[in-house]
């Protein structure tokens, strides 16, 4: 094993350089409670078993006589690194779709001053958020999307993307990002509008009804009419909610694939 990744070290490392900066990326195993010694295992397994599939002959002009000690080699290692992020960073943003919609119906639920530290997010997080996260997980987990990223996306990234390409056809990129964006916020809005249409009605009905008959003193009872009101309907929701998280992953990972499509080169022979 070792005499096989000396005999193609600069292979290796750029391998090495995708697989471990997409694996910091992302979520689960970018959390601290992962140690960094088995992050660095994983990736290096990973690239041993792709190394011999992988083709990156169109990098030799760039690298030249000096292989591995040249700058331009670091450079690709970065870029090869960057590649990581991104595929990271969307599967990321995936996930930050449902974290933000547990803030919206946190905020409106009235426990958005009761948050805790997000082991996942890595970031202070309320209750609902933390819990809109955590099934999304389960989800993610349960329909084996980890072994179909590691093993399908990853390895038709080699077959699509490269740094040279990538610099190249930097617009694709841009919009790729963008419509992740875009596309957290319509998600966490989708989630969150039937729950907060709800309670918008339910507090605009208090408000009424206190202004009608302000001895019934309904401010103080219409939080837990709320609370109520909510668990209510997200139980209601529940099957909903795990089909959409389960066509957001799809509709994802299909926007990743698109990205490869766009910007082709290098590859899998």
């Amino acid at each position: 094993m070792l005499d096989d990744i000396l005999l193609k070290a600069p292979v290796y490392l750029l391998i090495f350089g995708r697989c471990f900066a997409l694996i910091l990326t992302l979520p689960l195993f970018s959390m601290r409670a992962v140690p960094r010694v088995a992050k660095v295992a994983l990736a290096g397994y990973i690239s041993f078993f792709m190394m011999s599939s992988v083709d990156f002959s169109v990098y030799q002009p760039f690298i030249g006589t000096d292989g591995a000690f040249s700058l331009n080699f670091v450079l690709l290692i970065l870029g090869e690194a960057l590649i990581g992020v991104i595929m990271g960073f969307f599967v990321t943003i995936i996930f930050a779709a449902f974290s933000t919609a547990g803030q919206f119906t946190a905020f409106q639920m009235g426990f958005s001053a009761a948050s805790t530290y997000d082991a996942l997010s890595q970031v202070e997080n309320p209750l609902m958020g933390q819990f809109f996260n955590f099934m999304a997980m389960l989800i993610f987990m349960q329909n084996r999307w980890f072994q179909k990223l590691f093993l399908g996306g990853l390895v038709a990234s080699y077959k699509s993307l490269n740094a040279i390409n990538l610099v190249n056809n930097q617009q694709h990129l841009i919009n790729f990002l963008l419509k992740g964006l875009t596309k957290l916020f319509s998600d966490a809005m989708v989630i969150a509008l039937p729950l907060m249409g709800t309670l918008l009605l339910i507090t605009v009905t208090t408000g009424l009804l206190s202004k009608a008959a302000p001895q019934m003193n309904l401010l103080s009872e219409g939080f837990p009419i709320m609370i109520l009101v909510s668990f209510l309907i997200i139980m209601i929701l529940i099957p909903s909610m795990c089909d959409f998280f389960e066509r957001s992953f799809v509709q994802g990972f299909s926007q990743i694939e698109q990205l490869f499509y766009f910007i082709k080169g290098g590859g899998i022979e």
